[in-house]
């Protein structure tokens, strides 16, 4: 059975993750603190963070595969973003290039393809580089999801709120068109990734195969069955998205934290093209995604509710 190491599987992706391949494969986790529910059977739990080389080393040791989900979706400011995203990918990559890994998954985004319209998708851009830079002989895969939603998500918790009380207020792009992926579908690609061979280095956008994505009104046309009753849609203009955003941050220098709503996001927001492109996902087999919005959307309310999070 192979040995895979990954990272941030504390995380709403990572939980899925560790799921999709604790039959599958000899786990090796890395967690700054206890983990209720990840830890027993094949799965190793070791101690410390992305910051310790030390760490790093023992995490990689006599591991087949390393996949790099953690990272910082939410920080203060540019150079947080970089340390998290960038710098550590740096530090791991170097680790399993040293431990002769055969391949490594780095989870990055779709946001990376437009580095400009945002600190975070800068680092992530950012992160992609440095992999490259210190791969050495390693197989490379970077997989640029879209917006990742599904049961135990908090990112997006507050859209489904929204949809759930049926009526929607975001700052968006009435325009924007974007791909979606249900976490169930992207952590079994995940594990196909770790079975499968497959040309390096390889970018792949995955998404739910639904035609040429969705818009927001479409979101709440389809959650409609699903709540039972009609659900309205604001989308705010980008000056009104603007103060919103403006008083996130004044809050979080405040408090001392990061912005709910950074006015640098807003690039990422009112960008009107997140839709996947196809390209390379026929090189990787036979991996196919389950779930579309349509679905999705009712899992995910369901989940939702039982877990009084609604």
């Amino acid at each position: 059975m192979r040995c895979v190491a990954v990272t941030g599987a504390t995380g709403f992706i990572g939980r899925h993750l560790v799921r999709a391949l604790e039959d599958r494969a000899r786990l090796r986790l890395l967690l700054r603190r206890p983990a209720p529910g990840l830890e027993g059977g094949s799965v190793t739990v070791l101690r410390g963070s992305l910051e310790s080389e030390d760490a790093l080393g023992a995490l990689v040791a006599g591991c087949d595969t390393v996949i790099h989900l953690a990272g910082a979706i939410r920080a203060p400011d540019r150079r947080s973003f970089e340390r998290v995203n960038a710098v550590a990918t740096a530090r791991l990559a170097r680790a399993a290039a040293g431990a002769g890994v055969r391949r490594f998954l780095l989870v990055s985004s779709l946001a990376a393809r437009l580095p400009e319209v945002s600190a975070y998708a800068w680092s992530k851009a950012r992160a992609e580089e440095e992999l490259r830079r210190h791969a050495g002989k390693m197989e490379i895969v970077t997989i640029r999801p879209p917006a990742v939603y599904g049961p135990g998500d908090r990112a997006t918790l507050e859209i489904f709120r929204g949809l759930a009380r049926g009526r929607l207020i975001l700052p968006a792009n009435r325009q924007a068109r974007f791909s979606l992926v249900f976490v169930e579908d992207l952590a079994a690609l995940l594990a196909h990734l770790c079975e499968t061979p497959c040309p390096s280095p390889l970018v792949l956008e995955p998404d739910d195969g639904h035609p040429g994505g969705y818009s927001w009104q479409d979101l709440a046309s389809l959650a409609e069955p699903h709540v039972g009753r009609p659900v309205r849609l604001l989308l705010l203009p980008r000056a009104a998205g603007k103060l919103i955003a403006s008083t996130s941050e004044l809050i979080a220098r405040i408090r001392g934290g990061a912005p709910l709503l950074p006015v640098d996001k807003l690039g990422e927001f009112y960008h009107s093209d997140w839709l996947c492109r196809p390209e390379g996902l026929e090189k990787i087999g036979d991996w196919r995604p389950l779930v579309n919005f349509a679905e999705g959307v009712g899992r995910t309310l369901a989940w939702y509710r039982a877990a009084g999070w609604l």
